[in-house]
């Protein structure tokens, strides 16, 4: 097994940072050829998703989308440090991601890559990356 921490800088409160560039070096640098690789999120207020990475108003429209289910203020939240939308947030879209690798390349679809999401930023944040040889 090859394991590795990406550090995540994000400047924005909600934002999605396409990390698909980033895994695929570790990927490079492990020399697995058949496997899988996890990303795993250690953050309540933070996420992981794969989706497109050809339209940028793809990350404009699931963004807009969470912000009109989930609101930053509600009458009923009650947790003290006023965040609760970004945990809500996190919670669907998940801590975590699992990718095929096959002859050293992730299998993903022409348009799909992997999203590390922003819910209460900005700040540093981690991305723990697994690859495990089949």
């Amino acid at each position: 097994m090859f394991k590795h921490t990406l550090t995540i800088p994000t400047s924005q409160r909600s934002e999605m940072i396409e990390i698909t560039v980033e895994v695929q070096k570790l990927i490079d640098q492990s020399d697995i050829q058949d496997g899988y690789v996890i990303v795993y999120i250690p953050h309540t207020t933070a996420g992981v998703t794969i989706n497109e990475n050809a339209d940028p108003d793809v990350v404009h429209d699931m963004l807009k989308q969470l912000d009109l289910m989930v609101p930053w203020t509600q009458p009923f939240y009650r947790h003290a440090e006023g965040n609760s939308a970004s945990h809500v947030k996190a919670t669907m879209t998940g801590s975590s991601v699992t990718v095929m690798i096959e002859n050293g390349h992730m299998i993903l679809g022409t348009w799909q890559g992997i999203y590390f999401c922003e819910f209460d930023g900005s700040r540093s944040r981690k991305a723990i990356v697994s690859i495990i040889e089949a």
